[in-house]
């Protein structure tokens, strides 16, 4: 289904790309960053050494290029056709930072190099591009040329990607119809030694498939989705690829569309460990901007993700228009995380977009929850799971929670009891809650209390006067303290939040009532200074403690969803108006 899914996503972009010359590159080619290019006259001589890099911000950008496939490089020596690094074309001895040259090492490398062309069929040898691309390597003052060229010490400490361009021409050697046609018919023209599992269709079995790259904390050089390298992995006297058969085309076209989603920041993101891509079936769906929006972290100087357009996707979301658009269309999600030399599927999922739409906005109105003036509204995936982590950083968050979390949006299912405990631990760690953090509670609470039959009345975005729930009225009444003790003491180094805040959750029967007496003190003293405010908070005190109980206001305990709806409750009534109204006003 991956595989299937991944094929059809290449086939959609190729013929879009027919019709508007872009496009995934055809089978056998892979698009490049091509640093430098060598232009050469006819004759094999060195006309310039052409730098194709850009400044986009801070960073030099190379030139994407149409090139021959790359061949899978371990620690070996393995050349690619018409275009490599400088040591393998020129075998330039580089001086790479904490890299020693290896004299021998390189001249193999431009050995290799050389004896892919000469391997070539002589209809190819003739043409143009590639006789002069022989003749230049075949001629010492032609190369000696290039090292006066301006740009050969940044060759020998960067080992850039170069390939060849003959002068007057706008492609590459290897872009060639002579070339290309010939290339072409090399990866297709096989007979056929199998049927692939994916297509089911006649075609030449794939031994060794194209490396996946650009997945977070796999190997530099790229890792497999589907390999076989140990005899325990193989059977029935099959070796290698032979065991999961799939055709040369159909492991280039999936390995293709995966390659070119990971390296595309508007269809990938980063969630724990998993490189996570998506993508919709209709082009452009405005599901893959909620999708995003949702789930990735907001990247800095990125106008697209401008807080104005979250707003607008979020808007979207909610007025439920993602459904406007293919209804039926469907909607794609795989996460990979790395496994040595190969990739693990974290997830995967598909739904079509009239499903989702309404998760999406179920998922919205979970973790709205009534929010200070400077807060975004709609907190993304990361800060929500940054507000779970110790020190607010990046690299204490569980690795598998983002995922879980989104799994549970996607499904619509309760969120994981995993993100519930971190911001439940983290408000009692820190004596305190915030938005992102209270709107994890509500969220997680809510969605926990509709997969049940009787579980109980939902959490509102704002305080609930109707609300009677023990642990509510008691994280209520708390702040409600918290307030007195303030207003009669004004600036103090020590609140009864920094003393008492994780005993008010476990053990209510015994604090309350000494916070209680320590209240009415503190209003006493108030009645003699500021008169009117002081009988407003008693009646806000008295108020919470009468919908308690008279006979037992105050629990035992408190069980772990219970400690979750007090700091709720807690976190609304401090965003209440009625806590902070002046001595004159009229209290609700």
């Amino acid at each position: 289904m991956i595989l299937q899914s991944l094929i059809t996503l290449y086939d959609r972009r190729a013929k879009l790309g027919a019709d508007e010359d872009s496009g995934p590159a055809p089978v056998g080619f892979e698009w490049k960053a091509i640093p430098f290019v060598i232009v050469l006259d006819r004759n094999g001589g060195f006309v310039s050494l052409q730098d194709t890099r850009r400044i986009d911000g801070k960073k030099l950008i190379a030139s994407s290029e149409m090139v021959p496939a790359g061949v899978k490089k371990t620690s070996g020596i393995a050349a690619n056709l018409l275009w490599d690094t400088a040591e393998y074309v020129l075998g330039v001895e580089t001086e790479l930072k904490n890299k020693a040259a290896k004299p021998e090492r390189i001249r193999e490398q431009h050995v290799a190099f050389r004896a892919r062309l000469d391997e070539l069929p002589e209809s190819v040898q003739t043409d143009e591009g590639v006789a002069a691309v022989l003749a230049f390597l075949g001629k010492v003052e032609e190369r000696d040329k290039l090292r006066a060229s301006p740009d050969w010490q940044t060759l020998r400490t960067t080992n850039p990607l170069m390939s060849f361009r003959l002068q007057h021409d706008s492609e590459l050697v290897c872009q060639r119809a002579a070339f290309r046609s010939w290339w072409l018919a090399q990866v297709g023209g096989e007979e056929a030694d199998g049927t692939c599992l994916v297509t089911g269709e006649a075609a030449v079995i794939e031994r060794l498939h194209p490396a996946i790259k650009n997945v977070w904390g796999a190997q530099s050089s790229g890792a497999n989705l589907v390999s076989f390298n140990l005899d325990a992995f193989e059977s029935y006297g099959k070796a290698q690829g032979a065991n999961a058969p799939i055709g040369k085309p159909a492991a280039a076209k999936y390995t293709t569309a995966l390659n070119d989603l990971l390296k595309d920041e508007r269809h990938r993101i980063q969630v724990g460990d998993a490189s996570t891509v998506f993508w919709a079936e209709e082009v452009e769906h405005p599901i893959e901007s909620a999708f995003a929006a949702l789930f990735g972290v907001k990247k800095k100087d990125d106008p697209t993700q401008s807080i104005e357009y979250i707003k607008r996707v979020f808007d979207s979301v909610r007025a439920g228009n993602l459904i406007q658009q293919a209804p039926a269309s469907r909607f794609h999600v795989l996460a990979l995380a790395p496994n040595a030399a190969r990739l693990s599927v974290r997830f995967w999922y598909t739904e079509t977009v009239e499903n989702l739409s309404p998760r999406f906005k179920q998922h919205l109105i979970d973790l709205d929850i009534v929010r200070p003036k400077f807060e975004l509204e709609t907190p993304n995936l990361f800060r929500l799971l940054l507000s779970c982590a110790l020190l607010r950083k990046a690299e204490n968050i569980p690795p598998n929670l983002g995922g879980e979390v989104m799994q549970a949006v996607l499904a619509d299912r309760p969120y994981p009891q995993t993100l519930f405990a971190a911001a439940l631990r983290r408000c009692r760690a820190e004596q305190d809650v915030d938005y992102a953090r209270a709107a994890i509670l509500k969220a997680c609470l809510n969605r926990s209390k509709r997969s049940r039959p009787d579980g109980g009345k939902e959490l509102t975005v704002a305080l609930d006067p109707d609300n009677n729930t023990p642990a509510y009225l008691l994280g209520q009444l708390f702040m409600i303290l918290e307030r007195i003790q303030e207003e009669a003491m004004g600036d103090i180094n020590r609140t009864i939040r920094d003393t008492y805040w994780g005993a008010a959750q476990a053990n209510p029967q015994r604090t309350f009532p000494k916070l209680v007496e320590l209240a009415l003190k503190h209003l006493k003293k108030m009645r003699r200074e500021k008169g009117g405010r002081a009988v407003n908070l008693e009646k806000l005190l008295n108020d919470r403690v009468g919908r308690l109980g008279v006979s037992n206001p105050f629990p035992t305990s408190l069980r772990h969803d219970e400690q979750g709806t007090f700091i709720v409750g807690y976190y609304h009534q401090r965003q209440s108006d009625t806590t902070y109204k002046t001595a004159g006003s009229k209290e609700s």
